[in-house]
């Protein structure tokens, strides 16, 4: 007789890995996806940000509402149903081109999506290891890029805008079915609310919500370079082959930093990575708006794409540790779209006013913010490790005195 999935099996694993990539789709698929809605739906970038902005709002509401419920919820119900509502809003999305039924559509998609991935995270973070669970999941989301970033482009330039929708159709469809069959139960135990017990779950850590906080700000930065990577490509005359080229280096850098992160979980504190990476983003985020150079242009994408998910897969790791009931980690598609919401809509505003330079400008000031968030995180956590140390040892020394 085989045994259920599990957070600690294959089989649940790999449920938990294609949903993640499937409810994380934006962060590999904006370039593409707002590119198409200008060059096919022939709308403006304020409008093709603005729709994207929807999805990425519907996902954020979905995932406020059901994190602080994640314990109280049948996890493998919301994830396999929020997967099937996305998998129909796409499908009705490839036969409609009017801006207003365009915009309930995606917001529609974003809550079905973000509530499956919240659901997703939730689970992820009640796995033996977090860290190494989410780091997995990065690493096929950077596989996942490749194969979506260099195919995409050309199917669109082929097929028209309706085949962007039919390829997340196929996305969305084959996470239904994943979740469906192998979504796993959580190993260790959750922590829950018990109203009649009168037990209640303890409010969230002030390092935690900083944390929060930053990873939306982390995610916003990321989401406006990265809805506009491709056009300011196309811009700059360096033509499709060239943008699909450097899509899929994106891509590829993509694959790198989970594991690697995995790897160096031991070997390098997550307090060090938070408090200092995000600098990376803010290089490669003017590089990419402000540079003539192909071979600069190229590499800005793909570390920008290095740089989010490293970041991000320590600080998951770090907030799970800090908050074993999973409301926080559950909270993670909230983190992620709430900044990056806005970001395509605020980009494209820019684009459309004082051209690409300004979205370099306005994620350098971002990135200030984050590392002020981050770097307060970090000695939060460190002051209590050393808090925590100082007890640990005047426990022994009374034990040997006595």
């Amino acid at each position: 007789m085989s045994t259920l999935p599990t957070t600690e099996n294959k089989r649940g694993v790999l449920a938990l890995v294609v949903a993640h990539c499937a409810g994380m789709i934006d962060l590999i698929g904006l370039p593409v996806w707002v590119g198409s809605l200008i060059s096919q739906y022939k709308f403006d970038p304020q409008q093709a940000g603005g729709l994207v902005t929807l999805f990425l709002i519907g996902a954020s509401v979905a995932s406020l509402f059901f994190a602080p419920r994640f314990t109280r919820t049948n996890q493998k119900v919301a994830a396999v149903s929020g997967f099937f509502i996305a998998t129909v809003a796409f499908a009705l999305s490839s036969h409609n081109t009017a801006f207003p039924i365009l915009a309930v559509l995606h917001f529609i998609g974003g809550l079905s999506a973000g509530t499956a991935l919240s659901f997703t995270h939730g689970t992820i973070g009640h796995a033996a290891n977090p860290h190494r669970t989410f780091a997995y999941a990065g690493l096929a989301l950077g596989i996942f890029g490749i194969i979506f970033l260099g195919a995409t482009p050309n199917i669109v330039a082929k097929f028209g805008g309706p085949s962007l929708f039919y390829t997340f159709v196929v996305i969305m469809g084959i996470a239904t079915l994943m979740t469906l069959l192998f979504f796993p139960k959580p190993t260790r135990h959750i922590a829950a609310d018990d109203a009649e017990e009168g037990k209640v779950l303890p409010a969230l850590g002030r390092a935690v919500w900083l944390l929060i906080i930053a990873t939306g700000i982390l995610s916003m930065a990321q989401a406006m370079t990265l809805s506009f990577f491709e056009r300011v490509g196309m811009e700059r005359g360096f033509g499709l082959q060239l943008v699909t080229g450097a899509l899929i280096i994106y891509g590829i850098c993509a694959v790198f930093p989970a594991p690697i992160a995995a790897i160096l979980e031991k070997r390098i504190p997550a307090t060090a990575v938070i408090s200092t990476m995000p600098i990376l983003q803010a290089i490669c985020s003017v590089t990419a708006m402000t540079t003539t150079n192909y071979v600069a242009y190229a590499i800005s994408g793909g570390l920008m794409a290095f740089t989010i998910i490293f970041v991000h897969t320590y600080a998951f790791g770090l907030m799970a540790r800090l908050d074993p009931t999973g409301r926080a980690v559950a909270g993670t598609p909230a983190m992620l779209m709430i900044g990056s919401a806005i970001a395509p809509f605020i980009g494209g505003t820019l684009v459309k006013f004082s051209g690409f330079t300004a979205i370099g400008i306005a994620v350098t000031v971002l990135v200030i913010i984050q590392l002020l968030l981050y770097n307060s995180a970090r000695k939060i956590v460190l002051r209590t490790q050393f808090a925590e140390n100082v007890t640990q040892a005047n426990e022994f020394a009374t034990g040997h005195a006595r």
